[in-house]
């Protein structure tokens, strides 16, 4: 018996922001998604184009408050080929929430806090 990572999931508010988000900041495509015929919720399955890691984003009908993150100690992390690049677009949005230059990394947030770790490549 094998077991392989398939995807994430993270809970959003507002889908059309955090799909413009997602695919502004960090290059991530919708590669399916599924609606159930009531409409009560949206799954859109997120992918890189290299990986077959994916983000699951999910919006409930039903949810009208502000997910509660807690310490927010979970992320997910990316690695990019031009650090200095990304970084600078990640400053242009406005978006790195952490910053640890001492080990070469930060943080961004999406629209809904969930943290987003940035490495370069040769971590």
């Amino acid at each position: 018996m094998k077991f392989r990572f398939a995807h994430n999931n993270f809970n959003v508010q507002d889908l059309e922001k955090s799909l413009k988000f997602y695919q502004e900041a960090l290059g991530l495509r919708e590669i399916r998604r599924y609606e159930p015929a009531d409409h009560s919720f949206i799954l859109v399955y997120l992918g890189d184009g290299v990986t077959p890691h994916q983000l699951e984003l999910t919006w409930l009908r039903d949810m009208k408050r502000p997910y509660e993150l807690g310490d927010n100690e979970f992320h997910l992390a990316f690695t990019v080929d031009d650090f200095a690049a990304a970084k600078a677009k990640h400053q242009a949005m406005q978006c790195i929430v952490f910053d640890n230059p001492e080990m070469g990394i930060y943080f961004i947030a999406d629209p809904d806090g969930y943290w987003l770790e940035i490495i370069p490549e040769k971590f």
